[in-house]
């Protein structure tokens, strides 16, 4: 899953029929500070976002044609949440002993 923020909606008038009746719009991914981090790309939206919102997005073939529709559809990537606030522990804080990081550093 992935943090992005919306920056644009696209319009077409000649499209893929599984489209017709799904929202797309332009995302650009961002770190937890909300800069950029990489290249924007295009999603269907099922959490009725617009621009300027926070989102997660999935980025899986398999888990938006099951959202959006048949397992033939071309769908890549979907809108599944609006972002109300992001909170990110300093780095110092979340490698401490006991912390989930620091764990996760010890399993590698």
């Amino acid at each position: 899953m992935k943090l992005v923020r919306v920056i644009g909606n696209v319009v077409a008038t000649v499209k893929d029929p599984c489209f017709k009746g799904h929202k797309v719009l332009i995302v650009q991914p961002i770190d937890e500070h909300g800069k950029d981090v990489s290249q924007s790309f295009l999603s269907c939206d099922t959490a009725n976002a617009g621009p300027g919102d926070v989102v997660l997005v999935q980025q899986e073939g398999n888990t938006a044609r099951e959202l959006l529709g048949t397992k033939d559809d071309p769908f890549h990537s979907v809108i599944v949440g609006v972002v109300d606030k992001v909170s990110a522990l300093p780095a110092a804080a979340s490698n401490r002993p006991g912390s989930a990081a620091a764990e996760d550093a010890e399993e590698a």
